[in-house]
Parts: C-alpha cells; sequence; structure tokens
C-alpha cells in the first residue's frame, strides 16, 4: 500500500512540463515496431510452482543490448531534430543506458560520446563500443560520471540525454508494458525493477492506463534505495554513494520527471537485499534457463517477497537486462542458491 503518512501530491517533484501519456506509449509503440521485434512473454510453469502465483516473465534481456532501455533509446533518438543530432548526444551511464543511446545513434548515424564510471559492467562497455560511440570513463560511481557528462556536454555543444528525465524515453521504456497488456489483460500485478525509475514510470503509465486496478510494484536494492525513500518522502532525495553489486540499480539520487509520474502512481516499492538479487538470479537460471543481471532479476525478488499476498494471481515480472558477467555468475552461484 501507498504511504498515506506521506502528503499527496508531487509538489516537491519540482518537474515542469507535460508527463507521458498513455497516447505517447502508442506513438511510441508505432515508431518502435518498425525497429524492435516484441520479447517473449514467457508462461514460467516451474516458476509459477514456486511461488504459488502465475508468473509471466517478460524477456527484456533479449533486446539486441541486452535490455529494456534500447526501446526509449530508438524513441528518443528518431524524435530529435537533425541539427540536434548533427551536433552529437551525450549520456552518463553504468552501462544500459549508454548501450541503448549508442545503438540509437549507430542506427540514426549520430554522434555519441557516453560516460561510465571508472569501474563499470564491462561486457557493457565493450557493447558501446561496437555500437560506435566513444566511451570515457570518468568518477568513482554515477553521480560523478553524471556531472562529468553534463560539463562535456555543455563545453562541446553536444545533446545531453539523461536517463530518466526523459518523457520520450519514458514513452518508449513503457512499450514493453504494452506488450504485457495487450497479451494479458487480465493481469493482476506487474514488478519492474527500480534505477532511476524510467521502466516503473512506464509500467505505471501504460499498466494503470489500460487497466486502472493494475497493482504496480517497483523493486529497488536496499543499498541504492534513492526512489524509494524520496517515494517515502516526496522529497527528492540524494543519498551516499551506492552499496550494490546490480550496477543497474545503483543510483544515488532521484530525479523529478520520475518523481512526478510514481509519486501518486506506483502501489509500492520494495528494497531487496543483494543476496536476494543473486537467488532471484538463480531461480530464473533454473527455472526458466534465462540469463540475467543483478537488476534484471529485481522483479523476481519483490514477487517471491510478497509470494504469499500474491497466491493465485496471475503476475507480470519485468526482467529488465541480461548484462552478467561470467565472473559475476560464478560469484552468485558459490554465494547463494536458488530458492
Amino acid at each position: 500500500m501507498i504511504d498515506q503518512s506521506a502528503p499527496a501530491g508531487h509538489a516537491s517533484a519540482h518537474w515542469e512540463g507535460p508527463l507521458p501519456t498513455l497516447a505517447d506509449v502508442y506513438r511510441a509503440r508505432a515508431v518502435l515496431r518498425t525497429m524492435l521485434e516484441p520479447t517473449p512473454l514467457i508462461h514460467a510453469e516451474s516458476l509459477s510452482e514456486r511461488l504459488g502465483f502465475t508468473a509471466l516473465v517478460k524477456c527484456e534481456n533479449l533486446q539486441p543490448t541486452g535490455a529494456f532501455k534500447i526501446r526509449g533509446g530508438l524513441y528518443l533518438l528518431s524524435r530529435l531534430s537533425g541539427d540536434v543530432r548533427r551536433r552529437g548526444v551525450v549520456a552518463a551511464s553504468t552501462g544500459n543506458h549508454g548501450q541503448s543511446i549508442a545503438a540509437a545513434a549507430q542506427r540514426t548515424s549520430t554522434r555519441a560520446t557516453i560516460f561510465v564510471p571508472e569501474v563499470a559492467n564491462p561486457l557493457k562497455v565493450a557493447a558501446i563500443r561496437r555500437f560506435g560511440a566513444a566511451v570515457r570513463h570518468e568518477g568513482a560511481d554515477f553521480r560523478e560520471c553524471f556531472a562529468a557528462a553534463r560539463r562535456y556536454a555543455g563545453s562541446t555543444g553536444g545533446h545531453f540525454i539523461h536517463s530518466a528525465d526523459e518523457p520520450d524515453l519514458i514513452a518508449g521504456v513503457a512499450t514493453h508494458t504494452l506488450e504485457v497488456m495487450e497479451a494479458h489483460p487480465d493481469i493482476d500485478a506487474i514488478f519492474v525493477p527500480v534505477g532511476g525509475g524510467s521502466g516503473l514510470c512506464g509500467a505505471c503509465i501504460a499498466g494503470k492506463g489500460i487497466k486502472p486496478d493494475l497493482k504496480v510494484y517497483g523493486v529497488q536494492a536496499a543499498g541504492a534505495p534513492a526512489v524509494y525513500e524520496s517515494w517515502k518522502a516526496r522529497e527528492l532525495k540524494t543519498l551516499p554513494s551506492p552499496d550494490t553489486f546490480a550496477e543497474g540499480l545503483a543510483t544515488s539520487e532521484a530525479f523529478s520527471l520520475p518523481a512526478a509520474v510514481l509519486w501518486d502512481r506506483v502501489d509500492d516499492i520494495l528494497l531487496v537485499t543483494d543476496g536476494e538479487l543473486r537467488r532471484a538470479i538463480l531461480t530464473l537460471l533454473e527455472t526458466t534457463r534465462t540469463l540475467v543481471e543483478g537488476a534484471g532479476a529485481a522483479g523476481l525478488a519483490g514477487a517471491y517477497r510478497m509470494r504469499r499476498d500474491l497466491a493465485g494471481k496471475k503476475v507480470a515480472i519485468i526482467v529488465s537486462g541480461g548484462n552478467l558477467t561470467l565472473d559475476m555468475l560464478r560469484q552468485t552461484m558459490a554465494e547463494e542458491r536458488a530458492w
């Protein structure tokens, strides 16, 4: 349930401008269907038996970049003017947002510069380079990396693309939930990993736009709870450096557009430990033969936590990314077991 003790409204979100709507999501889908195939939505029978409810796994790990964010990157760049694309685009990312912008830039012949933290997932960095973008390692964490990217864009005239405060990006990302709703309009709940919040915004806009009584749950790492803490307090918060192995969830700051979308729409945001994320990785691998990264497993970790409340329901789980290194998989198998 939403914390009723927190003041209603999103006055402290500081977002100025229109919010993405369901109509925007349909417009994005019209563009993206010419570029991307819908990802599989698996009825995972073995997983469902363990959970006690019907589990539908949305395999965004099978996107060309291995993550859901390609939807937002492609749609956003399709909306930029030729003049803006000629100046080039700049982004800061722990990996998946950077891949999406690099891939979209390649398709539109746009020069892209992607800033990543000094210690970044090497699979994601290699993929960004394969898509033709320039990669710059800056900062010990995402916050420092983000600041460096903004400075670079300001000094070079490049167009900075935020990882969350972009209405077109959120409209594009929301098409993953649109595909779920069109395949199973009778679902009861959907679980979405939360880093900056674009994916969760998309689930709220598309899911609740089609079925207002749909329960939408975000799942964030306990070691990086910026979105959760901001939602609880109804105030944007910046927290200390994140402490989680799941780099896709490792954000320390809440952003204004997701806050404006989420605060009055999301039903709950759950915090899960790294141990729960690792167990979710192994459980998905064992029951669905699906390999996911830490962020990609967060939805299942949250759904497992709530499995008794969801007994007998039909539940969608967004698997947001599959860019897991072999070293991380070995460490996960050494430390945890599937549920």
